[in-house]
């Protein structure tokens, strides 16, 4: 087994060579054996072509190290944090690479009310054990039950919010031919004054109309055309396992992670006045200033899940936003979720009376690049080289490199799996944020 599958949250591979079903077995062995001495596991899996076979075999490997498991089939990556939590059980994975490329396949795993496993905390354990590969057999092999949560789930989602009120609107979903393409259908039901129309529902793994991945442009061109070209009020783009949902407003512009953080914040602050709220050290300023101004706590996080989730248990936070479009919420068992994020975003808008782009406007204080990545083959050399190159500016190392200006900052941080340094940038008008990102590129790429 290439133990380099196992990554800082997850993981991940190439089926067929870093993926196989002996080695998806080797990770049930390792993972029953890792969770508490009792309880049981809950497993689901997204639409790839070999994610069944890998549930199977996950599953194979819980129920031999005497775990009861129940089987929830194809789910959304946030349905298996749901589950986790609403079940009360020891743990759950979720057979899944995300948005990653047909060819890649993976397993998120959780612990018990959804608690995520890292390579700090389970993952390195797990990722040892599957290396000796030695497991002594259960005498009783753990039983097997399966269920539909699908319903449940929905109910739970739909009680953030009071569609009641909503007025008529008339959207476009694009699942990208991955999981909201089986729970969004059932939504929509429920939903009295949503007109729907569906793209790409259809589930394959193999992604043949365009990435599940709606950061990228190509993840969302579909989209945004037709949202033009039938004049809708806005669309929805979620990613291939369905836990990361993207808003385009009427006029095809991308709703930006740091908005979108601020949108929510505003409306747990409303519904709960002086609650702390989480974002990662990449969002805007608008963030942070929107909680002081609401008279919430703010608190900057580290970049990465596990982080993010520790530590809203730790300050009871009632959210937590990252610029990559994870949006965690306490009363989900602090998990992230797509679609729960986009409900409540049009929940926002609903009660503004206000168009998506004009209400996205309105947090539009500053400007900003989109996350650009430098390939660097000595990372920690570049960074010294920004410490000193400005050195009158305010700087931490929380995560990376982030230098403070009175008017503008950016941050500079490594990537987990690469040779890549991922820069974000912001100032208060376009000609100082040209100005600043240009020096630092200069300083990356040693031009």
């Amino acid at each position: 087994m290439n133990p380099d599958i196992f990554k800082a949250y997850d993981i991940r591979g190439k089926v067929g060579t870093e993926l196989t079903p002996e080695i998806t077995g080797r990770i049930g062995r390792a993972f029953a054996e890792w969770l508490p001495e009792k309880g049981f596991a809950v497993v689901g899996r997204d639409m790839r072509p070999d994610s069944e076979e890998f549930a199977k075999s996950l599953i194979q490997g819980l129920r031999e190290q005497g775990r009861d498991v129940i089987d929830i089939g194809l789910v959304s990556s946030d349905m298996i944090y749901f589950a986790v939590g609403n079940l009360g059980a020891a743990g759950g994975a979720m057979v899944t690479a995300s948005h990653n490329p047909g060819a890649y396949n993976g397993i998120k795993l959780c612990r018990d009310e959804a608690r995520p496993l890292s390579i700090e905390e389970g993952l390195d354990v797990i990722r040892d054990a599957c290396l000796k590969n030695e497991f002594t057999k259960s005498q009783v092999e753990g039983t097997l039950t399966k269920k539909e949560i699908t319903p449940a789930w929905i109910d739970h989602v739909l009680r953030f919010v009071n569609v009641s009120q909503w007025p008529d609107y008339h959207i476009a979903i694009d699942a990208g031919n991955g999981m909201l393409g089986a729970i969004a259908p059932l939504l929509a039901t429920k939903i009295p004054h949503l007109t729907v129309k569906e793209m790409f529902y259809e589930l394959d793994g193999t992604f043949p109309n365009h990435p599940a991945n709606p950061l990228l442009n190509e993840g969302i061109v579909d989209l945004q055309h037709d949202i033009q070209k039938e004049k809708l009020d806005f669309g929805i783009a979620f990613d291939g396992d369905g836990d990361r949902a993207v808003l385009v407003d009427e006029t095809g512009e991308r709703v930006s992670g740091t908005v979108m953080t601020a949108i929510l914040a505003d409306y747990f602050l409303a519904n709960e006045p002086g609650s702390t709220i989480l974002y990662d050290l990449r969002v805007g300023h608008v963030v942070p200033d929107l909680i002081v101004k609401k008279g919430g706590t703010g608190i900057r996080t580290r970049v990465g899940h596990s982080f993010i989730k520790s530590a809203m248990r730790q300050n009871d936070a009632i959210f937590a936003g990252e610029l990559s479009y994870h949006f965690y919420f306490r009363d989900n068992w602090f998990a992230d979720s797509g679609l729960l994020a986009a409900m409540i975003a049009i929940e926002v808008l609903a009660k503004s009376k206000k168009s998506l782009h004009e209400l996205a406007g309105e947090y539009k204080t500053y400007t900003s690049i989109n996350e650009t990545n430098f390939e660097v083959k000595d990372k920690a050399k570049v960074l010294q080289r920004l410490k000193e190159m400005f050195h009158d500016g305010k700087q931490d190392t929380l995560d990376g490199l982030t230098i403070e200006y009175d008017d503008a900052w950016f941050n500079v941080r490594a990537s987990n799996t690469e040779s890549l340094l991922r820069l974000n940038a912001e100032a208060h008008t376009n000609d100082r944020l040209n100005e600043l990102v240009n020096r630092v590129t200069k300083a990356l790429t040693g031009s």
